[in-house]
């Protein structure tokens, strides 16, 4: 593999990166060395950013979660291949694995080998969950070592464009899906004995977790359309993406039982029964994925925007200020961002699908470090 490659850009100040929390995913990668520290910007409104260039060569990089070495597990949606990228270093980058092939994948549009999480527990039990797409639906498996690929929740619908695929651990233990509509006038978002359209809370074997709205129910919240990113902020809020409307893409509080109005509201509704996203940005423009949170920010990953977009939220959960972009054309169509260990941000690109441009290079997993903050620092 290449070397690494990094450059410093400067960032508008009025997002707050300080020290990251307690390490809840494992320590640190052995991360290349940027080859140029980053120096200080002209004035107090103005900050550096770090940018590393941690794995290339791979094929529509999805989901990232990181293992207890530090290294990370990705997978590729296409190829249905889960990969290991670091913790140790390899020709100036870190070192990319092939982990698994998945034959029970079947990729074709958006959907494929999607969204990965690492168990809890995984230092004991060796266990990954992934989302993943066949002929017939959209699914979640478990993989014990190096064991079969166990379905444990089947039956979310399957479509060419809206087959969601978020998969994340909760601060609560339990394992959260965002799902797609999965159908062309958003038919299942509002029916409650589908899946689709939905954000769904499961217990490690693929049963609805305890205390979810329905006892007998997965569905932890409904009215979605395409929800491709799940996170948590230190007071565990949970956010989601929802992509794809035909107006707006959104950026949701995700809260217990409640409905985002799919497909009767694209956007801020006035109907009372529907909940508001926390922000919305032009679909054309944005399309908006992978999400992730430091302190007090909210980073999206947007594809047809071609940037990450940051937001400034209080402690209360409103807005502070507007919207960031930084990225922007830098890298391509941006798919996942995820919070490491250390506070940098991991992002991937998603240049190597049809709608893409990709580079010689692509597709990549680069690392962002914010030089006056305590993201990535060491």
């Amino acid at each position: 593999m290449a070397a690494s490659s990094v450059a410093l850009l400067a960032l508008t100040a009025g997002c707050s990166f300080g020290p990251p929390g307690p390490d809840q995913a494992g320590s640190p990668p052995n991360l290349p060395r940027p080859s140029a520290a980053p120096t200080a910007g002209g004035d107090d409104t103005s900050r550096e950013l770090a940018i590393t260039v941690l794995a290339k060569n791979l094929e529509i990089p999805w989901g990232i979660a990181f293992l207890p070495d530090g290294g990370a597990v990705v997978t590729e949606r296409d190829t249905a291949r889960i990969l290991k990228v670091g913790p140790e270093s390899a020709s100036g980058a870190l070192k990319v694995t092939e982990l698994r092939r998945l034959d029970e994948v079947r990729a074709a549009g958006d959907g494929g080998l999607l969204g990965i999480a690492v168990s809890p527990g995984y230092k004991t039990d060796k266990t990954l969950f992934v989302y993943y797409s066949t002929d017939r639906d959209n699914r979640i498996g478990k993989l014990v070592g190096d064991g079969e690929l166990e379905p444990i929740l089947t039956g979310i619908p399957r479509s060419p464009d809206h087959n969601g695929g978020a998969l994340a651990f909760g601060p609560d233990g339990f394992l959260y899906a965002g799902t797609g509509d999965g159908t062309p006038d958003g038919s299942q978002a509002q029916n409650a004995k589908s899946l689709g359209g939905k954000i769904l809370r499961i217990t490690p074997a693929g049963g609805p977790a305890p205390g979810n709205p329905v006892k007998t129910s997965p569905v932890w919240t409904s009215g979605h359309r395409n929800v491709q990113g799940l996170t948590w902020d230190k007071t565990k809020r949970m956010y989601a993406t929802d992509r794809g409307q035909p107006v707006h893409d959104e950026l949701n509080v995700v809260v217990k039982g409640k409905n985002y109005g799919w497909p009767k509201a694209d956007g801020a509704s006035t109907d009372a029964k529907f909940t508001n996203p926390l922000a919305t940005s032009p679909a054309e423009t944005s399309s908006c994925a992978g999400v992730a949170v430091l302190e007090g920010t909210v980073a999206t990953a947007c594809l047809l925007g071609q940037r990450l977009q940051l937001l400034d939220v209080t402690s209360t959960g409103t807005v502070l200020g507007s919207p960031q972009e930084m990225l922007t054309g830098e890298f391509g169509r941006l798919r996942a961002v995820v919070t490491a260990p250390d506070g940098s941000f991991w992002v991937s690109t998603s240049n190597q699908e049809d709608a893409g441009d990709p580079g010689p290079e692509d597709d990549r997993v680069i690392r962002l470090v914010f030089s006056d903050g305590g993201a990535g620092r060491s």
